[in-house]
Order: structure tokens, then C-alpha cells, then sequence
């Protein structure tokens, strides 16, 4: 856990369900559920962001595929252990509040999130081959009970060249959205399988020194 102080953890999105919930694990008596919500961007493209819902805010029987809903809650992190050894991260929205509502005509699905945390890897900063400037940052964002959230973060041109000198432990404020990405990972035998990426498209970043870069352009693309 990195730092002391409380830390912000928002997130909101809408959109609508494409996969019913499956029964994930259990604390203390309380059923987890995990489910899948389709949120369109602007470009008319979409994100398909996991979710994990109490037993406790709604039967299951009211998560329906196609049905149209709004989640508000914290996006967070475990490790999962995997066969063979070793551990994957796995990041999902935690719900707190679920409204299910009529889907309306609209340009785009609300996808908003506020992280309050710390840097805690080195920046990577990069370019792409069109010359296109990338940093990518893990966040850690403290809650209760004395854990972290481990949040990937992905930065574009100018932000990517402030987050790219940020050092390990700073405190930095992100407003940016939840974003899928897919791609393929290769195995030694020549096998390929298609994988599913989760991070935080960054739109805003602000030191807590009141440096503040901001790019908005590329939020709901």
C-alpha cells in the first residue's frame, strides 16, 4: 500500500448488459456476481467493461441481456491464481448502485472515472510508428481495510509526456474512461488465443503540486 492518505476511487458507466451474471465468489455469506456492459463511444465504437454486483442490489434474474442499465461504484483489482503458478490481475467495476432503465436515443454511453493514487511502476513511455506518443503508468488507489487497487493507465501525447517523467510514490489525480482492448497472445508451440485488456484512457492528470496536464480530445473516441 503506497501512502497513507484516503484516496479517490469513482466510477460510472451505462450501457447495455450482453452477458447475464455468473456466480464469482462469496464473503461472508454475500454472493458475487460478474456481468458484462456494452458502452458505446462517440466514434460509435464500444468498450465491453466487466462489472461485479452484490446478490444484495438486485435478484439476478433482472440482469438481462439487452437490457439497458447504470452503474455507479469504484473500479478495482484482484489477483487471481492461475494453473501452473503465478497470479493475473484482474480488474472489474465494483457496483454500489445499479439502476435498470429504459435505453434512450443517444450519441454515446456515460464512462466516466476519478482515480486518486499513486504512482507505483516506472512509466513506460513510447511512440508509435506513426509517431504517436504513448505512456503507460500503473496507479495504486488505496480503500479501506488497509488494500490497494492496481489500476493500469494509458496516456496519449501530451499527457503521455508528462506521465512518462513521473517517478514512483507521486500522488496524481486521473479522470479519464474505462476502456476494452483486445489482442493476441502467442504461445511457444505456435498456438494463438485472443485476449481481453482492461485500463483507464487517461483524459486529465493532475499532480497534487497543482500540475495539471490536460487532454480531452481522445475521452470518448
Amino acid at each position: 500500500m503506497i501512502g497513507s492518505q484516503c484516496t479517490t476511487n469513482i466510477a460510472r458507466i451505462s450501457g447495455v448488459i450482453t452477458a447475464e451474471p455468473v456466480f464469482g465468489h462469496e464473503v461472508y455469506g454475500e454472493g458475487f456476481y460478474y456481468f458484462f456492459i456494452k458502452v458505446k463511444r462517440l466514434s460509435d465504437s464500444c468498450d465491453i467493461i466487466p462489472v461485479t454486483v452484490s446478490e444484495r442490489l438486485a435478484d439476478c434474474s433482472e440482469y438481462k441481456i439487452g437490457r439497458y442499465v447504470e452503474v455507479t461504484g469504484q473500479f478495482r483489482s484482484y489477483n487471481a491464481s492461475q494453473t501452473g503458478g503465478g497470479a493475473k490481475l484482474i480488474l472489474s467495476v465494483f457496483a454500489q448502485d445499479v439502476v435498470f432503465c429504459e435505453e434512450q436515443s443517444r450519441d454515446k454511453d456515460e464512462n466516466y472515472i476519478e482515480l486518486d493514487g499513486f504512482i507505483c511502476k516506472p512509466p513506460v513511455y513510447r511512440t508509435t510508428p506513426f509517431n504517436r506518443e504513448i505512456t503507460d503508468f500503473l496507479l495504486a488507489v488505496n480503500r479501506s481495510y488497509n488494500k490497494s487497487d492496481y489500476i493500469p493507465c494509458i496516456s496519449w501525447g501530451r499527457n503521455a509526456r508528462f506521465c512518462g517523467k513521473r517517478t514512483v510514490g507521486e500522488n496524481v489525480r486521473v479522470i479519464g474512461r474505462m476502456q476494452s482492448r483486445t489482442y493476441e497472445k502467442k504461445f511457444p508451440d505456435g498456438s494463438v488465443v485472443q485476449k481481453t485488456a482492461y485500463e483507464i484512457s487517461v483524459a486529465k492528470i493532475e499532480l497534487h503540486d497543482n500540475d495539471i496536464q490536460n487532454v480531452a480530445d481522445d475521452i470518448n473516441q
